[in-house]
């Protein structure tokens, strides 16, 4: 839940039917299943033994080939994906294409196979975890971060000379490997994505395709999607640059960039909204990584940067810096650019009525002194004064929310973190719900500078699960409960 909604409807981001294929999609995902079944079976030459994972595209197998002894990960494609014949063609050659492309960071794809009614591709097993997996376990530090980077970037690099857009780079779609190696998964496959050409002449968008097409996949991968793939626009490599851009920035500050309570939410940020800068995130984090960051996320294509060589010489520049401990910080211009392009509408109203009230008092002050220093000194203390009291508005309305949402008998505990706030409640009734959306907007319509802050209601949570939010980072208010202390004692 949001405290305002800022999503515009715009005919080149929403296309029509939407919002229902989105809901089609989703039920055909949850009434696809075929996996358990084929364990222990022997598909040609390969043994499956378990489930790596299930996707938009497929269920992915570890499995054995008898005739080399190793481990191989089998990806099955859903039916669907590949039972038209001239998709399947152009699957199979830019599949075989990728397969030629040879990178220490490219998980290899060793056959592309079919067997009765199942098309199903070999693939090199990757044992590791995935940089989502490392994120969300916060086991990515800030060189290992920029290290995946400079492999990711390499390895696209190699495969941009090759003609491979991979089309679909995002945090599942990386993997670290147990000993620090980067695999970098799935080249080919978005191709099975395009649409064919039988839609084409009916009209349908792109963006209809994916979502048709990638059953309950739409969610998870949106988020990174360029802002030419949202708006159903040709794509080239630089579409790449952009989703590799989103996964620095995910790897950096531990959360994509866009991120909406909605896909279309999400795809109106991708297409017309600003990143808020990783150095304000998080503090050890060199200015040069931001430069680069905001470089791959440039809106239009031409901005970005065009080869990922570039980048990864940049990149390995920030490697230097972050492993000599001496790196730039923002400079003040950017700074003031970052602060001013975070005023809300209110915001922007207050600012120039203070500056406006500021600068008269200054030019009447220094014309009635002569231009004295004390003057001078009296119009900047009531600048910094005001500047304060502008800057802090958010601690005030969190204050505010903790202090409003306590006095209902129905909330239990309050957290508030990197602007989210979590209340945990007990029986809440629609009043509670109505209430505390209601507290929500009016302390995100006060604000002056920065993001709406979000809401979260949990209900029904046993007190393990309590005692575990309470060690969290940014518990603001706790409800005692008088009788379960007095059984205590």
């Amino acid at each position: 839940m949001r405290g305002r909604s800022r999503v515009r409807q715009d005919q080149n981001l929403i296309p029509a039917g939407f919002v229902e294929l989105q809901r089609e999609a989703l039920e055909e995902r949850v009434g696809w299943a075929m996996a358990e079944p084929m364990i222990g079976q022997t598909v040609k030459s390969y043994v499956v033994e378990e489930i790596l994972g299930k996707g938009g595209m497929g269920v992915v197998y570890l499995a054995v080939d008898q005739r080399l002894g190793r481990k191989v990960a089998l990806k099955v494609l859903r039916p669907e994906l590949v039972g038209d014949a001239d998709r399947r063609r152009r699957f199979m050659q830019e599949a075989r294409a990728a397969s030629a492309v040879n990178h220490p960071a490219i998980a290899q794809i060793y056959e592309i196979e079919e067997s009765g009614e199942l098309t199903f591709i070999t693939m090199e097993y990757v044992d590791g975890s995935t940089v989502r997996q490392l994120v969300s376990r916060r086991e990515l530090d800030l060189p290992s971060a920029v290290e995946v980077g400079i492999q990711v970037a390499d390895a696209l690099a190699r495969a941009h000379d090759a003609g491979i857009v991979h089309r679909d780079i995002k945090s599942d779609n990386v993997m670290v490997t147990r000993d620090g190696h980067t695999k970098i998964l799935d080249f080919g496959l978005a191709k099975l994505l395009d649409p064919a050409p039988e839609d084409s002449d009916s009209g349908m968008s792109r963006m209809e395709t994916v979502t048709r097409t990638q059953a309950g996949m739409i969610l998870g991968t949106v988020s990174y999607m360029s802002p030419e793939q949202a708006r159903g626009l040709p794509t080239d490599k630089r579409s790449d640059i952009f989703s590799f851009g989103i996964l620095l920035y995910e790897m950096a500050v531990g959360k994509v960039p866009f991120q909406g309570a909605s896909a279309l939410d999400t795809l109106h940020a991708i297409a017309y909204e600003q990143t808020r800068p990783v150095s304000t995130l998080r503090t050890d984090v060199p200015y040069s990584l931001q430069v680069v960051i905001d470089r791959c996320l440039q809106k239009k294509p031409e901005d970005r940067y065009q080869d990922l060589r570039d980048t990864v010489t940049d990149l390995k520049k920030v490697k230097r810096e972050v492993e000599s401990g001496v790196s730039g910080g923002m400079p003040v211009l950017a700074k003031v650019r970052w602060w001013l392009g975070g005023l809300t509408s209110r915001g922007l109203i207050w600012a120039a009525v203070i500056g406006a009230v500021l600068g008269a008092l200054l030019i009447s002050m220094l014309a009635e002194s002569n231009g004295t220093f004390p003057s001078l000194a009296v119009v900047l203390l009531v600048g910094v004064f005001l500047f304060r009291r502008f800057r802090n508005r958010g601690q005030r309305e969190m204050r505010r929310f903790v202090r409003r949402t306590s006095i209902l008998k129905e909330v239990r505990l309050v957290i508030f973190h990197k602007g989210q706030f979590t209340v945990i409640t007990d029986n809440p009734t629609a009043r509670t719900y109505l209430k505390l959306n209601a507290i929500l907007t009016a302390g995100n319509e006060r604000l002056y500078h920065g993001d709406p802050m979000t809401l979260v209601v949990r209900e029904g949570l046993d007190e393990e699960e309590i005692r575990c939010l309470l060690a969290t980072p940014g518990v603001q208010f706790v409800r005692e409960d008088k009788e379960k202390a007095a059984r205590a004692l």
